[in-house]
């Protein structure tokens, strides 16, 4: 027995399962896009985190790792079981064609299955849509859940990508987008405390002058 899955998410760093090879590689006519909201990890159902997904765009490719676990049923069983536990916001698995670096036009391999999520809100209840950079922004930077903050998942990925030797210009423009916003909202929590400070030292201006 051999299953192949294709990683572009957390899955990139953070398989969580025993494999027994890992390939760094791409798939074609995908691209990666923060459009799937995640509500029990690094989200809640009132402020839903956004995670990654795929859309289907012709001519892209989007760069991640494909994990192979062999052996019998049971091993595969075991790592399907927690792949879908914990990919639970995804709706559909997808088989792709698995290309690695240096060789486009024949897969390395075939048969590879993705978690992929069906881009219709009726149809998926965890799919968000498309949003401007200001709005993901904000809701990245603000979200969190029981695994820990929206924005690390994408600071993760960030680093991810760049230490397979694939960055992925939209991942790091939204990252940089979440920054600013982070580097705001600390500005703006600061301002009161110098606000404070300034009405502390007014006080005691006054009350030197009231008892001189």
């Amino acid at each position: 027995m051999v299953m192949w899955v294709f990683a572009y998410g957390s899955l990139v760093w953070n398989p969580g399962f025993d494999f027994d090879e890992r390939i760094i590689g791409f798939i074609k006519d995908y691209r990666r896009v923060f459009d799937l909201a995640c509500i029990d990890h690094r989200g809640t159902p009132e402020n839903p985190a956004r995670t990654c997904t795929l859309e289907a765009k012709k001519g892209a490719i989007c760069w991640g790792a494909a994990y192979c676990v062999r052996g019998d049923k049971e091993k595969e069983r075991k790592a399907m079981e927690y792949l879908e536990r914990r990919e639970c916001e995804y709706d559909s698995k997808t088989i792709v064609d698995f290309y690695k670096e240096g060789d486009i036009l024949e897969p390395a391999v075939t048969g590879v299955f993705v978690f992929t999520s069906t881009p219709d809100k009726v149809a998926n209840k965890y799919y968000l849509g498309p949003a401007s950079l200001d709005e993901m922004a904000i809701q990245i930077a603000t979200a969190r859940g029981p695994c820990g903050n929206n924005r690390d998942y994408l600071f993760l990925l960030e680093k991810a990508l760049s230490n397979i030797g694939h960055e992925d210009g939209y991942v790091i423009e939204l990252a940089n987008e979440v920054r600013k916003v982070l580097e705001s909202l600390t500005k703006e929590k600061a301002a009161p405390t110098d606000i404070s400070r300034n009405s502390y030292m007014s006080f005691v201006h006054l009350a030197v002058a009231a008892d001189s």
